[in-house]
């Protein structure tokens, strides 16, 4: 067996996730770094001869930096291996954990102490930072009743994350009609980062008509997420039409074939979301659930419609759309809002490129651009 090969082969996979899919990256580096730490401990002749073979890590540190870079140099091998050797079952860790927490928890070496601050972790969905004051602050040796043994706990607490959603999720749509629930799914695809945006923190896109089969049959899921910050798969299911007291059925169904095929021991339960046209209040409250939400979608045109009735025509299609981009743009709108005029907000909404955008913004507040002025810097370049 050639450990160097299979151990590039790790590497390799999970660089691709790490490109590709966003969702798995961490699971995947992290189970890399594992696998690449037991494959350099067998390499090594095992657990007690694993100390003492840096010529081995010396070679294989070459060969990867050249390959994959910094990520796999000799201090970071000798991290793999201590990693190996510290947790022999790495699937509590890889789904919960980022390889920065993992590391800053790996020095520790009483084994209560360093599971402690794992589940601390977990439970608080500690930043790297905020888990360094913790250690720093002695947050284990002050604690009153220190127990025998601590294990690490994987969380099977249904997320919350159902409270935050938007309703109704908002959709740009100019000349289409939606007529199938087809063209819905490709308006959502194609406006996906809105989406999120209105969905809460932490999504991720797994795929459309994601195929899930129990072995005798084969479901076709509209869509599959993953939400990375409460670690659990999300169902999304879409209807252009009004919402069915039956729908709350098909979507429970699904949320099962995930939890059973494809979610993993220390992932959450899986959650649905029904985004259908309308919904009426009695059928909405039949169909939700502490992991089950309808939601309804509205396009921008209609909004525009009701608003300009009501407000006039600064409410149109076009500035809703300028709205919509200025969220994108700046999800926090505080400086901008504060030191910029609508009209110079309006000729920045078009650059593209954020560091081009960026300074002109820089630039009107520094010396209060007009309009006028701003347009000239924009066409000479400078």
């Amino acid at each position: 067996m050639n450990y160097f090969d299979v151990a590039a082969n790790y590497v390799k996979k999970a660089e691709i996730g790490k490109s590709i899919r966003e969702a798995n990256a961490n699971r995947e580096l992290v189970e890399c770094y594992w696998n690449v730490g037991r494959l350099i401990v067998e390499a090594q002749g095992g657990k007690d001869k694993a100390k003492y073979g840096n010529e081995l890590l010396k070679k294989w540190a070459e060969n990867l930096t050249k390959e994959y870079g910094k990520g796999y140099d000799y201090s970071n091998l000798r991290r793999f291996r201590q990693f190996f050797l510290e947790f022999q079952n790495c699937g509590a860790l890889r789904h919960n954990l980022s390889w920065t927490i993992i590391r800053t928890i790996l020095p520790i070496k009483d084994e209560n102490k360093r599971n402690y601050y794992i589940n601390l972790c977990v439970e608080n969905n500690l930043s790297q930072r905020e888990l360094l004051k913790e250690i720093k602050n002695n947050s284990y040796e002050r604690l009153e009743h220190k127990p025998d043994k601590i294990d690490i706990i994987v969380s099977t607490k249904v997320p919350k994350i159902i409270n935050n959603f938007k309703n109704p999720i908002l959709l740009e749509l100019k000349n289409k009609q939606i007529k199938l629930e087809s063209d819905l799914e490709k308006l959502i695809y194609s406006q996906l980062s809105y989406v999120f945006l209105q969905l809460g923190n932490g999504f991720a896109w797994i795929g459309n008509q994601y195929k899930v089969s129990d072995g005798n049959k084969n479901y076709f899921i509209d869509m599959l997420l993953y939400n990375i910050k409460y670690n659990c798969y999300v169902v999304v299911e879409i209807k252009c039409r009004k919402l069915k007291k039956e729908d709350k059925g098909q979507v429970e169904f699904y949320m099962k074939l995930v939890d059973e095929y494809v979610k993993e021991p220390s992932n959450n339960p899986t959650i649905g979301i029904i985004i259908t046209k309308e919904q009426d209040k009695f059928v909405a409250n039949f169909v939700r659930s502490e992991k089950l939400i309808p939601l309804t979608y509205e396009l921008l045109k209609k909004w525009a419609e009701k608003l300009i009735k009501e407000y006039g025509k600064g409410y149109e299609y076009t500035n809703l759309s300028r709205f919509r981009q200025l969220y994108l743009y700046f999800p926090i709108v505080g400086p901008v809002a504060q030191q910029l005029k609508w009209t110079n907000i309006c000729k920045i909404l078009s650059i593209k490129d954020e560091n081009k955008r960026n300074y002109y913004i820089n630039l009107c507040i520094t010396n209060n651009l007009s309009k006028r002025e701003l347009e000239r810097e924009i066409k000479y370049n400078r």
